[in-house]
């Protein structure tokens, strides 16, 4: 029952609060001293108008808040016209002061809050493991990182403007109550019959909230493919098309954002008459029915008069708040996902490869689908493999457990002994360079892609210049205007595809590595390109532990050994030879493809 209470009123106070913690309760506790010296300087209005008739003020009319007029007196204080006002400057240069801390106080909470939600996004990111990022949802991750983030950070700064508000209607009732207690109750009773009709449209604003955001991901989804896409989507007439479908998905977009904005539209609409109508009505039932005092009621007035406005600006601030639940569920469910799929290391720490890879019975797949079955298999140092097969033959997954990239469904990893799931796989991965069909090129300059954003100094600089040679990719980059501080543009539009490929490259010879993963490396390239990259890669035999994916043959003719999978299971190995003798399926591939 006390759950259900908490969720139902305090969701969103303990949504923040897990983030914030006691900040969140020093932003209210702020709001409250402002609101404090405001009503401390509204309740002097009272004997200043008293001596303005012509009377004198001796605190009647104030209730419990006489103590005002009393302490200026116990101090030595004479109340008089000018001691009032300067009081009463006094009592507001105190809130002026403190509503400067209040604010930027809440400025910079905001930029924490702000950084803590991207540190925690970009870390559990980095920790998602790579069978968890496969199964998920692209365009939801990337509307979350990017547009529900500023959502949600909108929705905070609208509920310490709604906490501001609640801090002032809070101090402005006391001190009302502190007059007239009667004048209040009835002005507290309106405003709590007001509450019903921004109810039905908070539910509405939510609704729409999380429409807004189910639509939002499925537009980054759309918005991605049409980027990678592009080439293709454009070359067969397909762009109209698939530009339908993004555009539907706009239209439901900003439908939610009009009915949010005419939601918002209606309550700010209706705000200042409902005060109106509110305080005309117990004004006249306090002195036509209850013969109040009109003095008292003044008072008061001032005092409700900014609380009723604090209570119709809390709730448009409630039902701002109400446009980013959505979002605000989604990043929370988001956060768990990511933690649910966290990558599990072990606690060895890896230095360097010594003797061998081994694969005992290892299976592995996706869901309920086998992509790897029993797979055993042995990968001494230095010594070049490779894979070989049809499409969905496992061989990329083969190469992914051997990345750590996952850990085996059944069966035993080791890396010189040691089981897989016991390494700190991140430090493994440390000693693993990897390279892709489609190379990945950053936009920066030719130095700092190959280095990774190594330091730039002479010894670096030397290093950068022999892994290029390495990739054959050096005296292409002496023509360059400006030679390895060149600029190669979003993913690498300044060069060629092969150029782009044997940056990347470079950029593994680079690092101090023990593996060379490669798949599909150099299918991309022209021949005569290709051959000089295999020429430096058959150099490179013996130094470092050459893995490698191919449906090119004449790639592999020179390495030590190669496995022939099919349907995820090794049907055949053995080296270029023993296989073109031996092995039926490996000849027919050899001439389909004319070797």
């Amino acid at each position: 029952m006390l759950k259900k209470f908490v969720k139902k009123y305090f969701y969103y106070f303990t949504y923040f609060y897990r983030y914030l913690r006691y900040r969140l309760l020093a932003a209210f506790a702020l709001s409250m001293l402002v609101a404090f010296f405001d009503g401390l300087g509204l309740t002097l209005f009272l004997p200043l108008l008293q001596m303005l008739d012509g009377g004198e003020s001796s605190g009647e009319g104030l209730g419990y808040l006489a103590f005002v007029i009393t302490g200026l007196e116990g101090m030595g204080i004479s109340i008089t016209i000018v001691s009032v006002l300067l009081v009463m400057v006094v009592f507001f240069c105190l809130k002026g002061l403190v509503k400067f801390w209040e604010g930027a106080y809440r400025t910079s909470l905001r930029r924490y809050y702000v950084k803590r939600l991207r540190y925690l996004t970009v870390n559990n990111l980095g920790r998602y493991s790579y069978k968890s990022f496969v199964l998920s949802d692209s365009g939801r991750i990337q509307n979350t990182v990017s547009g529900e983030m500023e959502r949600v950070v909108n929705g905070f700064v609208n509920y310490l403007n709604f906490l501001q508000a609640a801090a002032m209607v809070g101090v402005y009732v006391v001190l009302a109550l502190s007059v007239n207690a009667q004048f209040t109750a009835l002005v507290v009773l309106g405003g709590v019959l007001t509450n019903f009709i921004y109810t039905s449209i908070y539910g509405k604003t939510k609704h729409q909230s999380k429409l807004l955001t189910g639509n939002n991901h499925a537009f980054q989804g759309l918005l991605i493919q049409k980027v990678a896409f592009f080439k293709y989507l454009l070359a067969t007439g397909s762009m109209d098309r698939f530009g339908d479908r993004l555009k539907s998905l706009i239209t439901k977009i900003e439908n939610s954002h009009r009915k949010i904005g005419l939601l918002n539209s209606f309550i700010n609409a209706i705000r200042e008459p409902m005060i109106i109508v509110i305080v005309v009505g117990v004004i006249l039932i306090e002195i036509q029915v209850l013969g109040g005092n009109l003095g008292a009621i003044i008072l008061s007035l001032m005092f409700f008069y900014r609380a009723l406005s604090y209570l119709m600006s809390g709730q448009s601030f409630w039902n701002a708040l109400m446009n980013y639940h959505g979002s605000m569920d989604n990043l929370t469910e988001f956060l768990r996902d990511l933690e649910k799929g966290r990558e599990q290391q072990g606690n060895s720490q890896f230095q360097c490869f010594t003797e061998k890879m081994e694969f005992q019975q290892v299976s592995f797949g996706y869901w309920d689908k086998p992509i790897l079955k029993e797979i055993s298999l042995e990968l001494p140092k230095n010594t070049t493999l490779a894979l070989v097969g049809e499409s969905g033959s496992g061989k990329t997954s083969l190469m992914n457990l051997m990345a750590g990239l996952a850990l085996p469904d059944s069966g035993r990893l080791l890396i010189d002994g040691v089981d897989m799931a016991e390494l700190d796989r991140r430090s493994f991965q440390r000693r693993i360079g990897y390279i892709t069909q489609e190379p990945v090129i950053f936009n920066d300059t030719v130095f700092n892609n190959v280095t990774f954003w190594d330091v730039d100094s002479a010894a670096n600089r030397e290093r950068c210049k022999q892994a290029m040679q390495k990739a054959a990719v050096w005296n292409f980059v002496e023509t360059l205007p400006q030679k390895e501080d060149s600029p190669l543009g979003t993913n690498g539009i300044m060069v060629s595809g092969g150029q782009k490929q044997r940056i990347s490259i470079a950029r593994e010879l680079y690092k101090e590595v023990d593996f060379l993963l490669m798949d599909e490396a150099t299918s991309a390239l022209d021949s005569e390109t290709e051959q000089i990259i295999q020429e430096n890669i058959d150099a490179l035999r013996g130094q470092y532990t050459i893995v490698i994916i191919a449906h090119r043959l004449s790639t592999v003719r020179n390495v030590d050994q190669i496995l022939v999978l099919k349907e995820g299971e090794i049907v055949q190995k053995g080296n270029f030879a023993e296989l073109i003798s031996s092995s039926s399926v490996f000849q027919r591939m050899v001439e389909m493809q004319e070797f």
